[in-house]
């Protein structure tokens, strides 16, 4: 009988330093006079390490050449660089100011090595930062210059990127009215317009990304969910030079369509309504639920009201947890896994402004869920730079690659990980299996399993950190027949 072809499938596991990680716990209901729940501080950075007066968006970025992780933070007089590795003592490299001059609004996103800066501030444009500078910056901090600036713009509110792609999108600039200009940075050091769409009025911010969703109609098609005053705006940019509007999604009583992020399964998409709260259409912070199924009728399904009066702001979504930055009241952690029946639940949440829970625009800003390792960042305009830890949550693995035939191997735990980690393999009919883990340089250093694997029975394939240094390791698994390749970031 031939034996069901097996894939080679590739899982990056990050070997961390032997670092403290010292942590103060929430307990009590607080972590250092911060009201708590569920979730533990690392370490803040106040506005004055950045020489700011006040913070603003926050991204993230992690090495694939060593796993070590950066925070990328807003300030009012440019974006500062932040080594978050050792999330106990996090190391401020230095400041790449603004481009001309200093603004309350400042946002940044990456694709691949790069990070791409726009600001209110006059003629900003967008700056191009080549992140693996940062790895080896002498006597920290320091002042950073770009590696390139884009002036097809001058300012603008914010900035979009499709990370399968090369398309940046900067949105609430005067350029192409409001909407979305579109730039090419496929040579990243080298900007070039793309495109403009400028049909549906001001785009506040959007979601842009290569669409795998349940709209077959639009699989593969590169789709913007643009968040635009008063409802929410569905974008077909496949072509850059001739983006296509697919439909408008509404809710009842908007104050200001402000910011969304889709589910995982692309079944919804959540929003916030900047100023719903002030004025009077909600008493508590209020989270829009939109059916986005089928993309050409997207419809409002239910809101999440959330316990306090907060305005809201951005939000994120990792596997079945959204991540909610509510101005005053801070972050807050909510379960969707109960979704499909109206049903959101608060999990979590830390106060990184604790004077009040108001509406209004004091306290946090934005966060950042998607780091590996699992920490949160998070940027309050008035408090400073958060490390936090959602210690009593189980956060996702990035999405797995389960091979064609019904072979899958598990999320390594932990990961990162100082003293070991294990996988989990399994496989659709018995079938030999070598399992071997090799370093960045494509040294082989350990076989993990070399035989049979009999069907339904998992096999665990741990690997010791002993004689490993820090840094990434690749596990490479090969049955009998080899058939294709696959690759995923398997991080806890």
């Amino acid at each position: 009988m031939r034996l069901t072809p097996l894939a080679l499938l590739l899982a990056l596991l990050t070997a961390a330093p032997a670092v403290g990680q010292s942590l103060t716990a929430c307990d009590g209901g607080f972590a250092e006079g911060y009201p708590c729940s569920g979730i533990d501080l690392f370490e803040r950075l106040p506005l004055f390490t950045f020489g700011a007066s006040d913070g603003n968006d926050i991204w993230g970025w992690a090495d694939p050449q060593d796993g070590s992780e950066y925070a990328l933070v807003g300030l009012s007089n440019g974006t500062a660089f932040v080594d978050v590795t050792d999330p106990s003592d996090p190391v401020y490299l230095g400041l790449l100011p603004s481009a001309t001059s200093s603004s309350t609004w400042r946002d940044v996103k990456t694709i691949g090595n790069y990070a791409y800066i726009v600001s209110e501030a006059s003629g900003h444009g967008m700056q191009v930062f080549d992140l693996t500078r940062l790895r080896d910056v002498q006597s920290p901090p320091t002042f950073f210059t770009a590696d390139a600036r884009f002036g097809g713009f001058g300012s603008a509110h914010n900035i979009v990127a499709n990370d399968e792609s090369h398309y940046v999108y900067a949105v609430g600039q005067n350029a192409c009215a409001g909407g979305l200009y579109i730039v090419d940075v496929s040579d990243p050091l080298s900007p070039q317009p793309a495109g403009c769409y400028d049909g549906d009025g001001y785009t506040h911010d959007a979601q842009c990304l290569t669409y795998d969703g349940p709209d077959t109609d639009y699989a593969g098609r590169d789709i913007c969910m643009a968040s635009n005053e008063d409802h929410l705006a569905i974008i077909d940019v496949t072509d850059p030079g001739a983006p296509v509007l697919i439909s408008r999604g509404f809710y009842p009583s908007p104050g200001y369509t402000h910011q969304g992020w889709f589910t995982e399964d692309r079944r919804h998409f959540l929003m916030n309504d900047e100023l719903d709260e002030i004025f009077g259409s909600a008493a508590n912070t209020r989270t829009i639920v939109m059916d986005v199924e089928d993309l050409d009728d997207p419809e409002f399904d239910f809101f999440y009201f959330g316990p306090l009066q907060t305005s809201d702001h951005n939000l994120y979504i990792r596997g079945q947890f959204a991540f909610l930055s509510n101005y005053t009241g801070g972050l807050r952690i909510v379960d969707l896994s109960d979704i499909d029946n109206d049903n959101l639940v608060e999990v979590a949440s830390f106060d990184t402004f604790p004077s009040n829970n108001a509406d209004g625009f004091d306290g946090q800003w934005s966060n950042y869920p998607f780091l590996p390792s699992g920490n949160l960042l998070a940027n309050d305009g008035d408090t400073g730079f958060f490390v936090l830890k959602a210690s009593e949550l189980a956060l996702p693995a990035e999405p797995e690659a389960p091979g064609p035939q019904g072979y899958a191997l598990g999320a390594p735990s932990p990961n990162p990980f100082t003293y070991g980690t294990t996988l989990q393999l399994t496989v659709a009919e018995t079938q030999s299996v070598r399992a071997e883990v090799f370093d960045v340089s494509g040294r082989r250093v350990a076989v993990l399993h070399d035989g049979l694997v009999a069907v339904g029975s998992p096999l665990a394939l741990r690997l010791d950190a002993d004689a490993l240094p820090a840094g990434l390791y690749l596990v490479r698994v090969t049955g009998e027949d080899f058939t294709a390749s696959r690759r995923a970031s398997l991080v806890r």
